[in-house]
C-alpha cells in the first residue's frame, strides 16, 4: 500500500487531531496553529544543528546522465554538493546575472549563498518564517548582495514588483495556503519575472498544484526529478544518519531520520514507490 503523506503532513495531522476540540470552538485558530507548528519544528532543527553543520536542509539532486559535466564548486562547498546541485538545477538555467532575486523559505541560507556567489545576481533577499534561521543566516552568510528577513510566504514583508526572479525550493508543502503563496509571488514579481519552483507532493495533489500555477503563470519548463532526488538521498544517507546520531537527542532521532528521508524512511520509500513526486518548474 502506497504511503500518501509527507512528513510535515503527518506531523500536522497528529497535532491537529489532538487540538480538534479547540478548532471546533475557534476555527480561525487553524492557520495560526499550523504556522506555529512549523515555526516550532524548524526552531527545533535549528537548535539541534550547530553553526558548523550544513547550511542546507533539502534532499539534493544527482544528474543521472553519465555524460553530464559535473558542477564546478569551490573546495569548501563540496560537502554540500548534492544540495547545491538541486539549487543549480532549479535556479541555474535562467541568467540571473544582475537581477534582483528573492528566495522564499531560505532556511539555513545555503541556497541563497550559492545563488549570490555563483549566479551573480545584483541582490539576493532571503525570507524565512523562523527568526532563529534568519539570525543564523545573517551570522553565517555575509556579502554585499545578501539580505535576510523574517516573514511568512503568504504575507511577504516586501513591496509590489520588487524582484526579477523568485526562488522556492522544497518549502511550499509547509504553507497554510498554497494559493496565497502564489498570489504573493505574483505580486512581488516584476513584469516578465521568473518563478523558479521545486517541491514534493503526492501525484494527485501535484495535479491540483499545476492547475493553480497555470491560473497565474506561464509554464516555461516542467520536469519530474524524483529519480534524481532519490539517487542523492541514497548517496547522502550515511552522512545524514551520522549527523543525526551526533547532534540529536535519542527521542528525536527517528522523527529526524524521517524528516531527512534517509534510506528506509517513510518519505524515502514513498519516493521510490511513486507515492511522492518531486517536480521543478520554471514559470513566468
Amino acid at each position: 500500500m502506497k504511503a500518501k503523506f509527507s512528513f510535515m503532513q503527518l506531523l500536522t495531522s497528529v497535532i491537529r487531531w489532538v487540538a480538534s476540540p479547540i478548532f471546533a470552538l475557534a476555527p480561525t485558530l487553524k492557520p495560526r496553529f499550523h504556522t506555529g507548528l512549523i515555526r516550532v519544528w524548524y526552531w527545533t532543527i535549528g537548535f539541534v544543528l550547530k553553526n558548523e553543520d550544513p547550511a542546507f536542509l533539502n534532499y539534493g539532486y544527482v544528474p543521472l546522465d553519465a555524460d553530464t559535466v559535473g558542477l564546478k564548486l569551490d573546495p569548501e562547498d563540496e560537502t554540500d554538493r548534492f544540495s547545491i546541485q538541486l539549487y543549480s538545477r532549479v535556479a541555474g538555467g535562467p541568467d540571473l546575472r544582475g537581477k534582483d532575486v528573492l528566495e522564499i523559505g531560505c532556511g539555513r541560507g545555503g541556497g541563497a549563498s550559492f545563488i549570490a556567489r555563483y549566479l551573480h545576481p545584483a541582490s539576493l533577499t532571503g525570507v524565512d518564517l523562523s527568526a532563529r534561521s534568519v539570525r543564523y543566516c545573517r551570522r553565517r552568510h555575509r556579502g554585499e548582495r545578501l539580505t535576510f528577513l523574517r516573514g511568512e510566504a503568504e504575507r511577504l514583508p516586501l513591496p509590489d514588483k520588487s524582484f526579477d526572479a523568485v526562488v522556492n525550493v522544497e518549502s511550499s508543502h509547509c504553507y497554510v495556503s498554497f494559493e496565497g503563496f502564489l498570489n504573493e509571488v505574483a505580486r512581488v514579481l516584476r513584469t516578465n519575472g521568473l518563478f523558479l519552483f521545486a517541491d514534493l507532493r503526492p501525484p494527485e495533489e501535484m495535479e491540483r498544484i499545476r492547475e493553480q500555477i497555470k491560473q497565474r503563470f506561464t509554464v516555461v519548463e516542467e520536469e519530474i526529478i524524483t529519480a534524481n532526488v532519490v539517487r542523492a538521498l541514497e548517496l547522502d544517507s550515511d552522512r545524514r544518519n551520522l549527523l543525526i546520531q551526533k547532534r540529536a537527542p535519542r527521542f528525536l532521532r527517528n522523527v529526524l531520520q524521517t524528516f531527512a528521508s534517509v534510506n528506509g524512511s517513510p518519505i524515502f520509500n514513498a519516493f521510490q514507490s511513486g507515492a511522492l513526486q518531486y517536480v521543478r518548474f520554471v514559470l513566468r
